[in-house]
């Protein structure tokens, strides 16, 4: 699936991260493959620190539960 320039360009605007970045993150995801807790976990931390936004651990819990249990919406457009 290939994502549209819309699609970066809706999230670059959210998040101040840019779709190079983006794009080399899931890269990582996909080597690191997407259900380890500890490649996770470093995205997020990348993520947070990029965009100056702090995740509680609480919150770094949630979203590693989400992924790992496969309840990630399927439809990434209607995120944001």
């Amino acid at each position: 699936m290939e994502l549209k320039d819309d699609f970066f360009k809706k999230v670059e605007k959210k998040t101040k991260v840019k779709k190079d970045t983006i794009i080399d993150l899931a890269k990582k995801l996909q080597d690191g493959h997407m259900k380890d807790e500890t490649t996770l976990r470093e995205v997020i931390a990348t993520l947070s620190q990029m965009t100056g936004k702090k995740v509680s651990k609480e919150q770094e819990d949630k979203i590693v539960k989400t992924i790992v249990d496969d309840h990630v919406p399927k439809n990434i457009d209607k995120m944001f």
